[in-house]
């Protein structure tokens, strides 16, 4: 009897450190924060894009279309 209850004890206590292990196992955890990170840079080099084409479509070009007519517009005055 005395045997059975080691043999038990013994099986318990592996099954147990085994659950510990697998429980406190961070191994997964550093494909997680890679993608979150680069869902964020992807957020932001969009939002950063979107930003420059504005700027670009609405001041620049427009800006930058009037100097050039203006250089080959030239009168003569």
């Amino acid at each position: 009897m005395k045997k059975l209850i080691c043999a038990m004890k013994n099986l318990f206590g592996k099954a147990a450190a085994s659950a510990k292990t697998v429980l406190t196992k961070t191994t997964a955890e550093g494909y997680v924060d890679s993608g979150v990170k680069i869902i964020i840079a992807v957020v932001v080099g969009g939002l950063l894009l979107a930003g420059l084409y504005t700027l670009f479509d609405s001041t620049i070009i427009p800006t930058m279309t009037e100097e050039i007519g203006d250089m080959f517009s030239y009168t003569g005055n």
